[in-house]
């Protein structure tokens, strides 16, 4: 959900600011302001996605898929 605070294995925490109708099953869309860099970075599979729900203390893990 917007607004959701979330974990990714490799970059940190990052909060969701998109939940837009482009990103389609275990996929997540992070911002990386430097093109350079966002194009060095690339695509990854298989992270780890730990949603942090500071609200009710869980925390819920998602895997991208392949």
């Amino acid at each position: 959900p917007m607004g959701s605070l979330v974990y990714i294995e490799g970059i940190g925490i990052r909060k969701a600011q998109d939940t837009g109708s482009a990103i389609k099953g275990n996929k997540i869309d992070i911002y990386i302001p430097d093109l350079e860099k966002a194009l060095k970075f690339g695509v990854k599979k298989n992270v780890k996605v730990y949603v942090l729900d500071s609200d009710r203390g869980d925390v819920r893990v998602a895997s991208s898929s392949p």
